[in-house]
């Protein structure tokens, strides 16, 4: 596909840096990045290549040292609310699924719209829907420990759908499953992004995970790789 001229990602890096021990150590030394609206990419890399410290950044859960990071028109460095930001413009997956045990399907669903205001009722059908669509009609009420593996993942999918995110970063979402449940849980994800035009950013090991990405962006030492992209 030719971009013309005046093409904006919807997501660009330039130079992020993110280092420890006074500058000795770099989790993130010089990456550049551009991410298109409705694209699927993954980052693969080995164990302590950056993957998720730049999963971290993006989704502003942690500060870079130096870099530039900007969302459409809004520079990272001009947010005065992350967890505003967060909520209204991102979904997180984690490989830990991170449900809270003492809360049903439905109500894990619904905390991220708490502090939201509007309609209770409202964010209560949307999640409801999500879980239906998701093939958890009848597990609403059920408590993560009731819960299998894939069907933990598919209620964190339905979290971070529920406040319409933009984007969602999803750090290791299938690496807690076997084959067989991983490959449904990534199925659902591709079609729920897909059809509702969304940008998937994951990290992940898994090369059958990472083929169905539309674009892999290989790092190591905290670099985006020579030729890393494919």
């Amino acid at each position: 596909m030719t971009l013309a001229a005046n093409h904006i990602p919807m997501l660009c890096i330039k130079n992020l840096i993110l280092h420890f021990d006074d500058g000795k150590t770099r989790a993130i030394d010089g990456v550049d990045l551009e991410i298109d609206a409705g694209e699927f990419v993954a980052i693969v890399g080995p164990s302590g290549s950056g993957k998720s410290s730049l999963l971290n950044i993006i989704g502003t859960l942690e500060l870079p040292s130096d870099g530039d990071i900007m969302l459409e028109n809004q520079h990272y460095s001009t947010i005065k609310d992350a967890s505003l930001f967060r909520r209204a413009n991102i979904g997180f997956i984690f490989q830990s699924f991170n449900l809270i045990p003492t809360l049903s399907a439905l109500d894990n669903v619904i905390i991220p719209t708490m502090g939201c205001g509007g309609d209770v009722d409202k964010y209560t059908a949307r999640a409801e829907s999500l879980l239906s669509q998701l093939g958890l009609r009848d597990r609403l009420s059920q408590f993560p420990s009731k819960l299998s593996g894939g069907e933990r993942q598919r209620v964190a999918i339905a979290r971070a759908l529920i406040n319409q995110p933009r984007m969602i970063l999803a750090d290791e979402p299938t690496g807690s499953l076997d084959s067989v449940n991983a490959g449904q849980v990534l199925d659902i994800l591709a079609e729920v992004v897909k059809q509702q035009g969304l940008t998937l950013i994951m990290v992940t090991h898994d090369s059958a995970v990472s083929a169905r990405a539309d674009r892999i962006i290989y790092m190591r030492d905290g670099k985006i790789e020579q030729g890393g992209t494919a």
